[in-house]
């Protein structure tokens, strides 16, 4: 019953924009032809007052009084006019001379052609053929043509909601293995690929899920950071589909004329309905999917939201069609009105993920296949080396070592080539030519020091992998570490981590006397991270376990007092210098090898940890990365026995 309801849908009259069979309504052509006359001639109007307001109109008597005086410069004879200049206009500028015209009366005109002659008068040499009336006649006659064929044009192709192709659906059609893409090249996410892969499953063998009383979802809503791959995903989808996949852009619904957004969203499920089973894939849905807002005086938009209707409507309504799944792709979620997030319309949420070290280490080997690589390129030490980077930074990154690699006339790309694209994409271009005094030189030697330091001897602070004072992008220093990719966070490593990021600014005022604009940076991360830490993460003293965390795009109003408002700026200031006043007590503690490692600077411009090892000793504390590594190789070392008795742990690895 329900795929007769959906086959004969095509022959149904609203399907068609309310025109039964889906015929255009007739159009007046003589009533076309008439509008485009009137144009024509009102801008043949307007363009003769335009071109006579360059001339000044005289009368014949005045021209023939000029012409006795001997006055006239040039002149120029029509059929039925006179155009000449006289002498006083024609000694001023080119841009300020004025011709005037005249009517020429009707009788012997080759008389008057000589006399000018007679008088060495310029241009009276022949009369001009006036051909005006011709040429107008031919360009209203190729006007009227141009607008009477545009108009005819529009008419013919007038969809539902719009003219020509504005009501539909401009999404582009792919079919099995069209894209080149499938889920060989989409490494890492694998929980996305898995809940994909059950929709695909479903799609090829629905008999097996409906025996037993499954339904086909309606929907999935892939949600991420930008560059994660979720067009990646999709794409991958359309290879492995083997079903017709619509793809569209959210911002494609879009135009200025109200009511072509929901005519495309009724020709895109119109088209998918036709085709049934398949997918229609719309990226950055956020621009469509945006929740709507309570009153038009709080930023409504009516197409926008006649849009989303539409969309919500043909997703789960009365007259839904079934065999089509929806897929989108945002990394806006938290903006997305409830009502396309709920049940019935997109039945799951597939998270995609920053990748993790395991899953950047599977990505840099999808993208190092093109390559040519030497012997010293490791794809888990280059793993290592980018934490918190997306799948686009991890193609970026090869991208840029091979063009590194390149620009030194290698004929392989190394491990320095990908350390130098890593360093040149977190900091910016080395500027090499850029003029320091010694003393400004110094001063930022002992600022990075000090973040270097403290990064040392913190527990819990982001272990050092290198140090510099080349300047780099903006930045007049910088040090690279190891963000530990901790899946919960305490408050004492969140202290440590701010603890260290004030470490420049202590040193500079500890060893110079004076502080500078150089702790700008560490000093907005700081105070963000304190705010973060008392207002929603409910890690302060005086306001304990309390989130004020507001969710609602369109709200003025704080979600707390201006009593508590004062509180969480006391308790971030509290914070932020209690931990300065750490860094600083530290900082004292290993003043030497603070002094040291700042002169070090001074010398190489560039430190690695092995630098530091030399000046402090071995770091006291592994880092987390360290830990799991260990933990790795221990669980390599044990017999097959003890791996057959903790499954977990191989679960775990795997």
């Amino acid at each position: 019953m329900e795929n007769n309801r959906d086959n004969s849908s095509e022959n149904n009259p609203k399907n068609n924009g309310g025109k039964p069979d889906g015929k255009r309504p007739k159009i007046n052509f003589f009533a076309m032809l008439l509008i485009s006359v009137a144009l024509v001639l009102l801008i043949s109007i307007v363009f003769n007052a335009i071109e006579d307001s360059q001339y000044t109109e005289t009368t014949y008597s005045d021209f023939l009084r000029e012409m006795e005086a001997g006055n006239l410069s040039e002149v120029e004879l029509h059929t039925d006019r006179i155009y000449y200049l006289t002498k006083d206009e024609a000694a001023k500028p080119a841009g300020e001379q004025k011709a005037c015209f005249t009517g020429l009366p009707t009788g012997n005109h080759m008389e008057l052609l000589e006399r000018l002659h007679g008088l060495g008068v310029k241009g009276s040499e022949k009369i001009v053929e006036d051909n005006s009336l011709i040429m107008m006649v031919l360009s209203y006659v190729l006007m009227i043509g141009g607008l009477f064929l545009v108009m005819n044009l529009l008419t013919k192709r007038m969809g539902d909601g719009g003219m020509g192709a504005m009501g539909k659906s401009s999404a582009k059609v792919y079919m099995e293995k069209t894209t080149g893409v499938t889920f060989q090249d989409v490494a890492g996410q694998d929980e996305a690929k898995e809940s994909l892969q059950e929709i695909i499953d479903f799609l090829h063998n629905p008999g097996k899920y409906t025996e037993i009383g499954a339904k086909l979802p309606k929907g999935a809503l892939l949600v991420g950071p930008p560059g994660t791959g979720k067009t990646l995903i999709a794409k991958a989808v359309a290879g492995e589909a083997g079903v017709p996949f619509f793809s569209i852009s959210g911002s494609d619904f879009e135009e200025m004329f109200v009511g072509v957004g929901a005519s495309r969203v009724r020709s895109l499920f119109q088209q998918a309905a036709k085709v049934a089973p398949c997918i229609i894939f719309i990226d950055e849905i956020d621009a469509i999917g945006r929740a709507r807002s309570k009153g038009p005086s709080m930023g409504g938009n009516d197409e926008r939201e006649s849009t989303l209707n539409q969309l919500l409507t043909e997703m789960d309504g009365f007259g839904t069609n079934s065999g089509v799944i929806i897929l989108a792709a945002t990394n806006r979620a938290d903006i997305l009105d409830k009502a396309l997030l709920r049940a019935g319309r997109f039945d799951r949420q597939i998270h995609v993920d920053l990748p993790d070290l395991n899953e950047r280490k599977a990505v840099f080997e999808v993208h190092l296949r093109p390559l040519k690589l030497d012997n010293t390129v490791d794809p888990e030490i280059l793993a290592r080396q980018t934490p918190g980077f997306s799948g686009a930074d991890i193609a970026n990154v090869c991208n840029e070592a091979a063009l590194i690699a390149a620009r030194h006339q290698k004929t392989a790309v190394g491990k320095q080539d990908f350390l130098d694209a890593v360093d040149r994409i977190i900091g910016g271009l080395e500027k090499k030519t850029k003029i320091m005094t010694t003393h400004e030189k110094y001063s930022i030697a002992l600022h990075e020091a000090g973040h270097a330091t403290l990064s040392w001897f913190l527990e819990h602070a982001n272990p050092l992998i290198k140090v510099t004072i080349v300047p780099r992008g903006r930045a007049l220093g910088a040090a690279w570490y190891m963000p530990e990719e901790r899946q919960i966070t305490t408050k004492e490593q969140m202290l440590d981590e701010m603890c260290a990021t004030l470490g420049g600014r202590a040193a500079e005022e500890l060893f110079t006397g004076h502080i500078s604009t150089g702790a700008m940076n560490d000093l907005e991360r700081v105070t963000k991270q304190a705010y973060g830490m008392i207002a929603y993460a409910g890690m302060s003293e005086k306001l304990p376990n309390l989130c004020y965390y507001n969710n609602e795009e369109y709200s003025f109003n704080k979600p707390y007092s201006e009593r508590t408002a004062e509180l969480i700026d006391e308790e971030a200031k509290r914070m932020i210098n209690g931990q300065y006043e750490r860094a600083k007590e530290m900082l004292t503690l290993h003043k030497e090898g603070h002094n040291a490692l700042a002169k070090l600077l001074m010398e190489k411009e560039v430190i690695f940890a092995e630098d530091m090892e030399r000046i402090f000793g071995k770091r006291p504390w592994a880092s987390r990365s360290e830990e799991i590594l260990n933990m790795k190789k221990e669980e390599e070392a044990l017999p097959e026995e003890k791996k057959e008795e903790t499954p977990l742990l191989e679960n775990k690895e795997a």
